[in-house]
């Protein structure tokens, strides 16, 4: 259901696209209203949400090949002539994806054996000018919140079915535009999950779950413009600086005893960066007799990294060298052994793939061994072992306006390293949102409990904090985490960022990022 003579939104067209070519889908027919409900902003709300959207959510506009394709079989109806003609136009609709904030007549609604399903942001549009993301922006809140809304004739009422958290942007507009983006992978996982269970999704205990959508006044718009003029300004001053190579993320590492449901990073001991090592997403490998540690390096003013190794002995850390360079950036070395071979698996996303490395000559030299998703863009990669099954986790940016890996986890079930036989998971994404889907090192088995370091991107900071999620059903057809313990960035003075963990033997490593 969307409104008469509005033009397709980008991600509109995204999710039509979605659903055209997936089997389990058919979309009959678009109900339009010239009438949408809900509250006015005012004239100066819609002037400051279109002056932001012109100048920091413009965007190409999205090639929709297959809505094209089957736009004439399409009906585009208008609600009222639906209510009262819709055998003559031969509607049996399931369900209606509410575009637009309009009521629905009780006559369909009874008519809908899967309800009206409604994502949060159609609810935040004034004609053409969206405040959605104005409040968050302006009260500084360290997220913005997504929900999936549905209504049935039993609850007539909006219940909340599913739920993501982002980060916020600096623009309330460019956060709106990504969250839209961002908000055609939850619907379509929760309509996936319903065409295979034949069920409708069970209402959850959301915060926030039922808050009044109503758009900002004079005042809290004023402190938004405040504020959208304060974060360009230091945007303005962070590039100047990066420009001239005043600028660079530090990162530093701290190590002590513990094991992901108990480490205590207040009793850390840092392995300090230098100028020329700025030391990030460590990994721990214990071999014959000695514990290595594998880091993203680079040096003050760099572009780009490589993956090195040093060894932890007992007077402290201890380089060894480079052990895999190139022109392009490299991270997130997970490094790990099958049977009698050890094997690496960086971050390669400015190659578009997935590359796997074995070696040769530890820890130094190492051959190519096998690569998959050739073209894709995915990031912070990892691969277990679950109950005799190999899985690999991955954050996958599947995108049109905004490239980001910090918004979705995917899982496939694989071979092993070989990575010749992948099976993704039916409910992929697995994880929707910037404050639980990255990866933030490798997952761990403990105590018969399965555990996944998660970055908890917040506060417009990615790598703000770090998330210890444990994973209570791992299978093809489900996937469930809860959050079991959060570190946050002031368990040491001096930090503003924590996002990464790992742990080999009774030893553990996180790095945190250092105040400019």
């Amino acid at each position: 259901m969307r409104r008469a003579g509005q033009p397709f939104e980008n991600w509109e067209l995204q999710l039509i696209e979605r659903l055209i070519a997936d089997r389990r889908f058919r979309l009959v027919a678009f109900l339009e209203t010239s009438k949408p409900a809900g509250a006015k902003a005012s004239m100066i709300t819609k002037m400051v949400a279109q002056l932001d959207a012109a100048l920091f959510a413009r965007q190409s506009d999205y090639s929709a090949k297959r809505f094209e394709r089957a736009r004439k079989a399409i009906l585009m109806i208008p609600l009222a002539d639906a209510v009262e003609n819709g055998d003559r136009h031969g509607l049996q609709l399931d369900m209606i994806l509410r575009h637009c904030n309009a009521e629905l007549p009780e006559a369909i609604l009874h008519a809908l054996p899967l309800g009206v399903w409604s994502l949060s942001h159609v609810f935040t549009q004034s004609g053409s000018a969206s405040w959605d993301g104005i409040s968050d922006v302006a009260a500084g809140t360290p997220t913005s919140r997504l929900s999936l809304f549905l209504e049935t004739a039993r609850q007539p009422e909006k219940h909340v079915v599913a739920q993501a958290e982002f980060n916020v942007k600096f623009s309330a507009a460019r956060n709106s535009a990504f969250i839209k983006e961002k908000s055609v992978l939850l619907l379509v996982r929760e309509l996936r999950r319903a065409a295979e269970t034949g069920r409708l999704p069970k209402p959850i205990n959301a915060p926030d779950a039922v808050r009044t959508l109503r758009p900002p006044g004079i005042l809290k718009t004023g402190r938004y413009a405040a504020s959208l003029t304060r974060n360009i300004a230091q945007r303005l001053l962070k590039s100047m600086r990066r420009a001239s190579h005043q600028e660079t993320a530090v990162w530093t590492l701290f190590s002590g005893r513990g094991a992901i449901d108990d480490f205590d990073p207040s009793e850390a001991i840092e392995i300090p960066p230098t100028d020329t090592a700025i030391k990030a997403d460590p990994f721990l490998f214990h071999h014959e007799g000695r514990t290595y540690l594998f880091y993203e390096n680079y040096a003050r003013g760099d572009e780009r990294a490589h993956i090195a190794v040093g060894e932890i002995t007992r007077n402290g850390f201890e380089p060894i060298g480079i052990a895999l360079g190139g022109n392009e950036h490299l991270s997130f070395p997970f490094v790990f052994r099958e049977g009698d071979e050890i094997f690496l698996m960086p971050e390669t996303h400015q190659r578009k793939r997935i590359e796997i490395w074995r070696a040769v000559s530890f820890p130094l030299i190492w051959e190519p061994y096998s690569r998959a998703f050739e073209g894709w863009s995915t990031a912070d990669s990892t691969l277990f072992k679950h109950r005799g099954q190999w899985w690999l986790f991955t954050n996958l940016s599947e995108h049109h306006a905004f490239e980001d890996h910090c918004s979705a986890l995917y899982a496939f079930q694989v071979d092993g390293p070989e990575l010749k036989r992948i099976v993704p998971h039916r409910l992929n994404p697995v994880v929707v949102g910037s404050a639980t889907a990255r990866n933030g090192g490798r997952i761990f088995s403990r105590h018969r409990r399965l555990y996944r370091p998660a970055q908890y991107n917040a506060h417009g900071i990615y790598g703000y904090g770090l998330n210890i999620m444990e994973i209570e059903q791992l299978d093809i057809d489900d996937y469930r985490e809860t959050c079991v313990r959060r570190i946050l960035p002031d368990f040491k003075p001096g930090l503003t960022g924590c996002h990464h963990f790992d742990a080999s033997g009774s030893r553990y490593i996180l790095d945190a990022r250092l105040n400019a």
